[in-house]
């Protein structure tokens, strides 16, 4: 079964009482059973749901995964990927990630024994100078937000699954419709489904999938004893997102390439970040192992100050200045100040991440009206 498909049909049955072409959205906090320990398969809503568990073989075949576990929020889904690990293990992360992941890794797991070290990983070698007896975790995040860098999946894995080391990616930036870390070797991929798997910025959404047996039934324990789950509104409201994502992303793609070129060669900007220009550094393992260069591009300044950006950020009138990403309308977002304000100052300009640098997420609009609202932006 093809992507296209898939986001249509995978998993989904018509509801058998009605008929139902939509999975029902099953509002209900318990179930009643016949007698003591006999049920329909379903004894609460925290541990067991049939709208959650529709999407769930979803977006499972998404991934090319067996299991996928549905949580509240991405944060939620990594807390419980990192919950899965011990006080004392170490965690490789890729160095340029999301401010939330950063947080959760430095501030929540540190009080608990788990170290966390943030590697450039752009070249798989060198990540071997970072592994000791003690790593049992690599965390990938490809491509890196908001910088764009590419991470070569499989590289990193092969030296991962070698060691017997788990790995998960991040895959929120290019979706299961670009890219598929499962099939390049990794253990587990994770999305912010608030992102691109929703799609219509209504709704907060985390999931995890994997094949491996034993990990899948770890997780489903975390979450059903922690409980950090979704309602059945909210993944109806994924399910009915999905539907679309291959149109909306391809769409994306496409415009986002159009603005990309148009910001290369505007006088007031410095550089541009997008993995599908030729110059980009990681532009050929992105073609490796992206099917499209995604809808993301980041863009600094000559004039490198936090007012310069401030005057851009404050005259679009298409895209708004809102967090978040992926949805059908274009964002504009100040990352210093907004999605990874939490990450130390010098720690950001490290990866290159300055008070001017400026990201977008691209929509669906028509791409004219969106280059003409940046020009109308720059130019002020």
């Amino acid at each position: 079964m093809k992507f296209g498909t898939k986001v249509i049909h995978a998993g989904i049955e018509p509801d058998p009482t009605t008929g139902a072409i939509m999975t029902p959205i099953f509002q209900t906090s318990t179930y009643v059973q016949e007698s003591v320990g006999k049920h329909k398969g379903y004894e609460y809503a925290r541990t067991q749901n049939p709208t959650r568990h529709a999407l769930e073989a979803n977006l499972s075949a998404l991934e090319n995964g067996k299991h996928a576990i549905c949580f509240s929020s991405g944060l939620a889904a990594m807390d419980a990927i990192f919950k899965t690990q011990n006080p004392g293990d170490e965690i490789l992360c890729t160095n340029d990630l999301y401010g939330g992941s950063y947080r959760l890794a430095t501030k929540v797991f540190e009080r608990f024994g788990l170290k966390s070290t943030f590697v450039d990983m752009y070249d798989a070698a060198n990540i071997e100078q970072y592994l000791t007896e003690k790593t049992k975790l690599i965390w990938i995040e490809t491509p890196t937000n908001p910088m764009l860098n590419i991470v070569d999946i499989k590289a990193i894995t092969a030296i991962a699954n070698a060691k017997g080391i788990t790995s998960c990616v991040d895959n929120t930036f290019a979706s299961p419709y670009l890219q598929n870390p499962l099939d390049l070797g990794a253990t587990m991929v994770t999305h912010s489904a608030t992102k691109y798997i929703g799609g219509h910025s209504d709704v907060i959404h985390g999931c995890v999938i994997t094949s491996d047996d034993k990990i899948a039934a770890e997780l489903r324990f975390l979450q059903n004893a922690a409980g950090a789950v979704p309602g059945p509104m909210d993944c109806f409201l994924i399910l009915r997102g999905i539907k679309t994502l291959h149109l909306r992303v391809q769409r994306a793609c496409e415009n986002a390439r159009t603005i990309a070129e148009q910001l290369l060669v505007h006088p007031k900007v410095s550089k541009v970040y997008y993995p599908g220009f030729e110059s980009h550094p990681g532009h050929q393992i992105a073609k490796k192992q992206m099917k499209d260069f995604g809808g993301m591009v980041s863009f600094d300044l000559h004039d490198n100050t936090l007012e310069a950006a401030d005057v851009i950020l404050s005259n679009t009138k298409l895209f708004s200045l809102a967090e978040s990403l992926g949805g059908v309308e274009s964002l504009i977002g100040h990352p210093a100040t907004m999605t990874h304000a939490s990450i130390p100052k010098e720690e950001r300009l490290k990866v290159g991440l300055t008070d001017s640098l400026i990201r977008l997420s691209i929509g669906v609009e028509d791409v004219d009206d969106l280059v003409a609202d940046l020009n109308v932006a720059l130019d002020s």
